[in-house]
């Protein structure tokens, strides 16, 4: 049973919406939670919905690359679009600690990106004739 639970999509999403809406909820606790719940529900939203994307994107770029590229280039389109994302989110909501708000789900989108988009160019390359 806890195997199954740790491959579901819907428990990933929901471990990474309280962790960084958590983490948004401290980064902004200094405002009050009257200017800090909507962020860290924001970030929440975001950030269960883009586990599943990031996963995604990664395995769709895959094999379309080619050379030491192909260790790098997947990460960082879907660290952009991600960047980008988080900016544009929370500036339209208002977001008073923007930078310390993004900062840790940046961060860790980013290093979970690498990680994956490394196993999975192993795992290719691993089991090319």
């Amino acid at each position: 049973m806890i195997q199954r639970l740790m491959r579901s999509s819907l428990v990933h999403m929901a471990f990474g919406f309280l962790l960084m809406g958590g983490w948004a909820l401290f980064a902004n606790r200094g405002h009050g939670l009257d200017q800090a719940w909507l962020p860290a529900f924001v970030q929440g939203a975001i950030s269960a919905l883009l586990t599943g994307v990031i996963k995604r994107a990664l395995e769709g770029m895959d094999g379309r690359i080619k050379g030491a590229a192909a260790f790098v280039l997947p990460p960082l389109v879907t660290a952009s679009g991600v960047l980008a994302t988080l900016l544009i989110a929370h500036t339209l909501v208002g977001t008073p600690e923007l930078f310390a708000t993004i900062a840790f789900p940046w961060s860790f989108s980013t290093l979970y990106a690498f990680v994956y988009n490394a196993a999975l160019v192993r795992t290719r390359r691993g089991a090319a004739p």
